[in-house]
């Protein structure tokens, strides 16, 4: 970004996962594909940045589903030799009394006008170093708190000393969420304790309204991994009492932070109350996420979209038939890999309906099977339909293996009705996939509980409406029958049935409004198609984001 002062210093953007290339399985979901998209946007508005994350060679975790739908774990393993190169330089960090020495690979995430940007790997598998400790860096979420703690001092700590090691000068310290919140400690102890110097320079983004996602460990366990960086009495004072929250401790020693849209913004004040916390709503990187076919449409009527995303609301400009034939390329390619990978027969004229996240109770993949009769009736007597559902859960995560085997037998049970499908081992090829060739992008978590959610903003880019609960950047996208349609009510308590009724209003959207539309009235189907590009696509992608990050953070 041109104006932007490259002579004050480097971003330094901190975080634990990242979705930069899919041969690397550096990610588990959103968190990661949307870190990557950030450091694609930097290079593309010329932003002086720099990424920091973890090597994870050793993957998140390979998914194999057995015919009930019992995930077999595997790690996902991948040669960082043939994708990054290794750095020469290194640091240390002590763990447990012991020296731990972190090296570091890179990569350059290049723009398509030569701007790069540098993205470390920190690695502690070196020669040298106490075996126990040469696999901190190895595997991504797995492990107890002990090793947790560990992975967050290589990144933060670490991570801080290895870009001083190479001589950056850097202007702003990005943590994104809390896992980097350690590198804090290391700037009080650079800056004489002075907690101002260290907010000056410290900007934080907190992406779950899940009690559950923000690490707390305690004060036992940080005396005996981390012992007595800076005196325990301070740490207390700078997260609480009972045990070291790193949330509490990024927002106390950030001068910015940030929730990840306007809803989640007020979920986190009322979770973190007294702190002043802005909204950034999250974005894609559109040239990323947008098909082979939507490319060629936009290159053709809507020049320079490549470099300006906000140039997509132009969409308006494109014949419907021409939207529906890139539609129909895509959508070709979507179904065919699903027949060859799944024991279906997918028809691609049949509408079809995509789900695919992380997979976690919470965001309710089961939620289209409350009444199976129901979706047998709208099947015999709205129209066909068929849905492609996909997403991992934690290794750890029984409760969302449990919601997957149930899913995978309401599949077996509906086989004879409907065609439906669970693929095996959701990765960024396949949210490609799927966020080009659906027909209906479904989304439907407990309000409240998603902070943002950027796969709709995928499906968008390829012009597929959403079906959602009002949650995360659905409230501030949807224009109810112009760029999709809603499930339930923004405001109001959630209530017992809410399960029930959200369920019916979502079976109602099915067979009153979106089946009817996509088959007897394809020229409103294909307008909401365009809608949806020309206000969803153009302001939720991430050169919008990053420069509000550079007005308002940086």
């Amino acid at each position: 970004m041109k104006s932007f002062n490259t002579n004050e210093g480097k971003i330094a953007y901190f975080t634990m996962e990242i979705g930069l290339n899919p041969q690397m399985n550096t990610y588990s979901g959103g968190l990661g594909i949307l870190s990557g998209d950030v450091i694609r946007s930097f290079a593309d508005l010329e932003v002086p940045a720099v990424g920091v994350t973890q090597l994870n060679d050793r993957g998140y975790c390979k998914q194999i589903l057995d015919e009930e739908g019992n995930q077999v774990y595997s790690e996902d393993v991948w040669n960082p030799e043939d994708y990054l190169e290794r750095l020469s330089v290194k640091t240390s960090v002590e763990i447990e009394g012991k020296k731990v020495d972190v090296g570091a690979w890179q990569e350059e995430a290049e723009s398509e006008g030569g701007f790069s940007v540098p993205v470390l790997f920190l690695d502690t598998n070196l020669e040298g170093n106490p075996e126990e400790h040469q696999n901190i860096t190895s595997c991504l979420y797995r492990g107890d708190q002990k090793r947790r703690l560990k992975q967050e001092i290589v990144l933060g700590i670490g991570g801080a000393r290895i870009l001083k090691e190479l001589d950056y000068e850097i202007r702003k310290y990005h943590m994104n969420e809390s896992h980097s919140s350690l590198l804090t400690l290391e700037l009080l102890k650079r800056y004489d304790m002075n907690r101002e110097s260290v907010r000056d320079r410290c900007v934080f983004t907190t992406h779950t309204p899940e009690s559950s996602g923000h690490d707390r460990f305690s004060y036992d366990l940080v005396k005996e991994v981390l012992g007595e960086f800076i005196p325990i009495k301070t740490l207390k004072d700078l997260s609480r009492e009972e045990d070291l929250h790193m949330t509490l401790l990024a927002l106390n020693l950030s001068g910015y932070a940030n929730a990840v849209s306007k809803r989640h913004e007020e979920v986190t004040k009322e979770m973190f109350p007294g702190f002043p916390i802005d909204s950034i709503t999250n974005g894609v990187h559109s040239s990323y996420w947008t098909s082979d076919s939507f490319k060629k449409l936009y290159d053709e009527y809507i020049p320079g979209w490549r470099k300006d995303h906000y140039k997509l609301k132009y969409a308006v400009r494109i014949p419907g038939e021409k939207i529906w034939k890139a539609h129909l390329d895509e959508k070709e390619k979507l179904i065919d890999y699903v027949n060859k990978k799944s024991d279906v027969e997918m028809n691609e004229r049949v509408f079809t309906i995509g789900f695919a996240r992380r997979a976690t109770p919470y965001k309710r993949a089961d939620l289209i099977f409350q009444n199976p009769d129901q979706l047998v009736k709208i099947d015999k007597e709205v129209g066909d339909f068929q849905i492609i559902f996909a997403g991992k859960p934690h290794p750890e995560g029984e409760e969302s293996k449990k919601m997957i085997k149930k899913i995978k037998g309401h599949i077996n049970d509906l086989k004879d009705n409907i065609e439906m499908t669970y693929l095996e081992d959701y990765d960024m090829g396949k949210a490609a996939l799927m966020t080009s060739g659906a027909d209906l992008w479904l989304n439907n978590p407990e309000r409240g509980r998603e902070a943002c959610g950027t796969s709709g903003m995928k499906a968008a880019c390829n012009g597929i409406p959403q079906l959602s609960t009002l949650d995360g950047w659905w409230i501030e996208g949807y224009i109810e029958d112009v760029t999709g349609w809603k499930i339930g009510s923004e405001l109001g308590e959630k209530q017992e049935n809410d399960r029930d009724v959200e369920a019916n209003e979502l079976y109602e959207k099915l067979t009153d409004k979106i089946i009817p539309t996509f088959y007897s009235q394809k020229k409103k189907w294909t307008q909401i198609m365009r809608n949806t590009i020309a206000h969803n696509a153009s302001f939720f992608n991430a050169h919008r984001m990053v420069r509000e990050y550079i007005l308002n953070a940086f």
